[in-house]
Formats: structure tokens, sequence, C-alpha cells
């Protein structure tokens, strides 16, 4: 027999039998466990950072950095905690970065995670700044990441909390900045996304805005189904808004139900504003209800005070086309007529309240011209700005010493020509309807005037005048002129056309008469006694208008006491008075005084007095016969009969 083979006796072998296989397995088991225990010691989630800034970077295309620590608290919410991030902003900006944070905390579900579904109970973030901008060049703004819907579920995050935010929104073309300090504040309910607090000023359009109020969370603007829920107020030099309501998709402004309230100095503002032009009124206030259907705002259900009128109805206006069209029904319960002012060029009257300054310094140089026509010309770019439609309605109208009882206008605007078809105002018991025609589609604003005077009443056209109370009898014309210039001034300094106006058969104080024939003796018995009144055959005024200048064609007036007959021109080029009034008495009276008067000055400071000139020579001639003889001096003076009685459109000026 052969003896087995000599073994070595190594250290192996040694282990073998001194460690039974019970301690072999203990071995095994602690070998990784104390690998799990170094490796947990010397763990380090910073080691992530790289393949999480390149998994970002990949899907934003920008460069994102996390220059802080990357740490993970593991559990069934896990948390992930990192400092210090950084995301760059698009190529074609001016600013490296689009977003920063000094620290994020984000938990995350983690067997929700496991099934595909990504689910954040909460997201704080510490001092974060987010910069959003628009293209020059009109692309996407920085904010498109060119994110897609892969139809998977998408990322679930119930609260976010925000400590000491910044937004800023910078739009180069309109001259637009926008920087807003944002912080989240506890909610109500315990369950609720925290709501935030905004607080910010910047550039609107150049001109220097502020912005404060809360909304809700911006993990409401997830659901754009949801309405969205703020209360901001803002202002922009002398205008103030308010906003609270809600929007639905607001990054869209598809959806907007807001309760909207609009201040300010100036409605003409709104044209630097929102490029809405309006004419130039006194401060204003007004509330409504603001939504929006595709491309047309809504203002609807509105009141508020232009001035010392109060306003309500309803405005749209729709973006999309070559111009904006703006669209109103307005009423008014009781109108200023001063508040109209700014159609014409002229200058509201604020009435006590804070007039724009630049309308005050408008209206000093206005009077410093000691003129009445207004000279400010018209904005033609606001006139070709926009298009519009717009309906006014006055029930009463505040114009004191002006018969003016109503009105109804109805505004037509289309690329600078204005149409004011009609223009009717309800005038002591009759009224006024005119249609007014501006083209402002060349440098030069081309107008034209047609307007018909009907059945005004006399004894109401001079309301605060005494003696013409009880007078009976209606008015009636026309006004049919034309002329070009970019002012009301300007148009009739180079009008052409016609205004005639007369009235039929009536009634009027002897009183007046007597007055306007200077008749001492008469009027001073009619102011002793008890006036009467006087019958009226007829009554007129015809003046061809060339270049600015009335010429009278004919002029009279003719009761059954007195003809009064005149002549001469009134210049709207100069704002210059002349006229001349012949009286011619009807009855005898020892002291009448048949001189002419004169009606001169300007629009501003009107004359009427008598013509001293020819009042003077009949006194020397008086003086004179009365020295050869006073019974002669006596007839100097004397009426010798009645005039002699004119139907109408008879020759009154021989």
């Amino acid at each position: 027999m052969h003896s087995p083979p000599h073994r070595p006796q190594g250290p192996r072998a040694t282990w073998r039998r001194h460690w039974p296989p019970s301690r072999r397995l203990a071995m095994w088991v602690a070998i990784p466990v104390v690998a799990l225990v170094v490796l947990v010691l010397l763990w380090d989630w910073n080691w992530f950072k790289g393949p999480v800034e390149r998994i970002v970077e990949a899907r934003t295309g920008r460069t994102f950095e996390i220059a802080g620590d990357l740490d993970v608290d593991l559990g069934r919410v896990t948390t992930v905690t990192a400092g210090q991030l950084r995301l760059g902003n698009a190529a074609w900006s001016d600013h490296r970065d689009m977003a920063t944070a000094q620290h994020l905390a984000l938990q995350v579900e983690v067997w929700p995670l496991l099934l595909g579904r990504v689910r954040l109970p909460e997201l704080r973030l510490q001092t974060p700044d987010v910069r959003l901008e628009t293209d020059p060049d009109g692309g996407p703004g920085n904010w498109d990441l060119g994110f897609e819907d892969d139809g998977g579920e998408p990322l679930q995050l119930r609260r976010l909390w925000i400590d000491s935010g910044r937004l800023r929104f910078d739009d180069a073309p309109s001259d637009t900045g926008i920087d807003v300090r944002v912080g989240s504040r506890e909610s109500r309910s315990a369950d609720a996304a925290p709501p935030v607090v905004l607080e910010g000023d910047g550039r609107w359009r150049g001109s220097p805005f502020s912005l404060e109020g809360t909304a809700e969370s911006p993990l409401e603007l997830q659901d754009s189904d949801s309405p969205f829920r703020i209360d901001l107020r803002a202002r922009g030099g002398a205008t103030r808004a308010h906003a609270r309501g809600s929007l639905t998709a607001p990054f869209q402004l598809r959806g907007i139900d807001l309760q909207f309230a609009l201040e300010g100095r100036n409605l003409g503002d709104l044209y630097r504003l929102i490029d809405v032009a309006m004419p130039d009124t006194p401060p204003y206030s007004v509330d409504g209800r603001l939504t929006r259907d595709g491309d047309t705002w809504h203002y609807t259900d509105f009141a508020g005070k232009v001035g010392q009128s109060d306003l309500a109805g309803s405005a749209s206006i729709t973006t999309g086309g070559e111009r904006p069209l703006f669209k109103g029904d307005l009423v008014s319960k009781r109108l200023d007529l001063d508040d109209l002012a700014g159609f014409l060029g002229a200058t509201p009257d604020a009435e006590g309240e804070a007039l724009d300054p630049a309308l005050a310094e408008q209206a000093a140089r206005q009077r410093a011209r000691g003129k009445v026509l207004p000279s400010t010309p018209y904005d033609l770019a606001k006139l070709r700005a926009m298009d519009a439609d717009v309906r006014l309605r006055a029930q009463r109208i505040n114009a004191p010493g002006l018969p003016i009882d109503d009105m109804d206008a109805r505004l037509r605007l289309d690329n600078g020509l204005a149409l004011l078809e009609p223009l009717n105002f309800g005038v002591a018991g009759g009224d006024i309807r005119s249609d007014i025609r501006m083209d402002a589609r060349t440098d030069a604003i081309t107008t034209r005037l047609n307007a018909q005077v009907r059945r005004v009443e006399l004894a109401r056209l001079f309301p605060d005048v005494e003696l013409t109370r009880d007078a009976a009898g209606r008015v009636a014309g026309s006004v049919n002129l034309a002329g070009s210039g970019n002012s009301i001034a300007a148009m009739l300094a180079t009008a052409d056309g016609d205004v005639a106006v007369g009235m039929g058969r009536g009634e009027i104080s002897n009183l007046l008469i007597e007055l306007a024939g200077i008749d001492i003796y008469e009027s001073l018995k009619f102011l002793l006694g008890k006036d009467r009144k006087v019958a009226v055959r007829c009554a007129f005024a015809d003046f061809g208008v060339k270049r600015g200048v009335m010429d009278s064609r004919a002029l009279a007036f003719d009761t059954s006491d007195t003809i009064i007959v005149g002549q001469g021109q009134v210049n709207l080029r100069e704002e210059s008075l002349d006229i001349e009034l012949r009286p011619r008495p009807k009855d005898r009276s020892i002291l009448a005084l048949r001189s002419p008067l004169h009606i001169g000055g300007s629009f501003a400071d009107p004359s009427f007095r008598p013509d001293f000139a020819r009042l003077g020579l009949r006194g020397a001639i008086a003086l004179a016969l009365g020295s050869i003889a006073p019974p002669a001096a006596l007839l100097a003076t004397l009426e010798l009969g009645p005039g002699e009685d004119s139907g109408c459109g008879g020759d009154y000026a021989k």
C-alpha cells in the first residue's frame, strides 16, 4: 500500500482548521456590513452633483450648477437639499443667469417614484432670483426651455414656500422692466398652498410704476383650468389700478375675470400706458368687471366719475388687427359740459381737483393768448392709433349760462377719419342736430360741420335774463362750415360756408326793445310801471363765411314796436366782432335817441355800446336849432311817426 501524499500545512489550511463553518459564515456577513458602514461613513452626496448638472443641462439646453453642498436624507419621504444653485440664461440674453437660489429643500415620496410618478410634498426656496426676458428679435422668451409633454403623469408639487424671493421681467422693445419682491405667508388652512405677498416697482413703457398685493401660491398655475386668484394694486405716475379676482392660464391671458378699478388725473394718460387713445379729461375714477374673450377685452357694468360728471356703461377693445378697435356704450345721468372740453382740444375744468400739470400749463397758455377758441392741436398719432365706435348719452347736462338739456353722440373713428354722426343737443326745448366729419389721414385735418337748429324756445334760450323769461317764439337755423387745420381755432380761421338763424312770430318784452332803441322815456316808464309784451313779426341773421370771416348778408329784428336792422362781420380768425345795429322805433317818444348800436371787441371781451359819434352829431344839430327856436329844439328829439311795418324777408337795410 501506498501512503497518501503529503499536503503542506499553510496559513489558509490553518484558518480553515481553527474557524468552524458558523464562524466563517459570520465573517462573510460582517465584511460587507463593515464595508457598508465604512461606505456610509465616507459617503458624500456631492459625488452626484456632476451627473445631476449634466441631466438638467441636457433637458434644458442651459448651464446648471450646484456650487454648494448636495445632501439627501433618506426615508419614505426623502429630503434633497442643495445650496447655491444657478440656471443659465438664453444665449441671446445679456445676463448670465436666468435663475439662482441660495438654498433648496425638496421632499420626494419614494414609493410613487419607483412607479414613475413624481410627487413632491414640499419645495422650499431661500432667496430665489428669477429673471424673465422677452427676445428682442421676437423669438420665444427665456422661460421657454423646450420641454415637451411626454404624455405621462405630470409632476405634482403640493406646497411651495418662498423666502425673500425676487422676480424680474424685462421687455426691452417696450422699455418695460419689473422688479418684484416675493415672499410666502402662512395659509389659513394647513392643507392649502401658502399664498404669496408681492411688492415691487419698475418701468412700464418708460413710465415709473409700483406694484403691491397678494396672490395664490404659484403652484395653482400648474392647473390651467383652475382659477388663479389675485388682489393687486399698481400705480404708474398719477394713474392707479386695483385688480381683484381670478385668472385662468395667466401666462396666456386666456381666462380673466377681475373686478378692475382705475383712477387718475387724466384719461389721456392711458395712451402712453396701454395704447388706448382717450381725450384729455379732469381727474376720473371708474370700477367695473374686466374679462377677456379671445382677442377682445371687455370692461362691463362699470360706473364712476370723470370730473364732475357721472359715467357708466360698457366698453371693449379688440386687438390683433391692423389697429385696436375700441367700442363703448356710455351713459351719464348728469354730465358737466366742461368735462367734454378735451374733445375740442380745450382744457377741462377740474373745479378744485388736482388737474394734470400739463393741462394746467396748457390752460395758462390759452389765457395768456386772450383767446376763446381752443388752439391746442389734435394729436394726429392718437387719431390714427386705433379705430373706435362709441356712443355717449347724457340725460342731463350742467352748463351754467347755456340752456343745454341733454346730449346724444356717436363717434366712429377709422384710420384717422372721425365721424360724429350724430352730435345732438337738446337746447331750450328744441334741439341742435349736427354731423361732423374730421379727416386726419393727411397732415392738416379737414373738417366739415353741418348743423340744424330746430324749435328752440326764445324764453328758455337766455334763462338768466329776466326780460326774456316771458318771451314767446321759436328759433331755427342752420350752420354749414368747412375748414382745415389741426385745432378748433385753426379750422374756424379757414372756414367757408354759411350761418343762418331766424325766428317767426312771437312775443318779447317791450322794455328790451326800448332799451335796444335807447328810448330812455319808454324804458323808464316800463321800469317804474308794469312791463308789457310786443309782437315779434320776424327776426333773422344770415352770414356768408369765407376764410374765417362771417359777413352779414341780412340782419333784422321786426316787432310791432321797433325795427332793428344791422350789418357787419364776425372774424373767426381774429376772434373779433364788428356789427352795427340800427333801431327804428315805430312809436312816438320825446326822448328817443335814434343812434346806431355797435357790437365790438373780442370773443373774450365783447362790447355793446351806442355810436356816440352819431349821437353827438344829433345833439349838436339840436343845440343849433334850439339856439334859434326852443320849440324847434324840442321838435329835434321827436319821433314824427311810427316806422313802416315790413313783412319777413323784406329789405330792412335801406
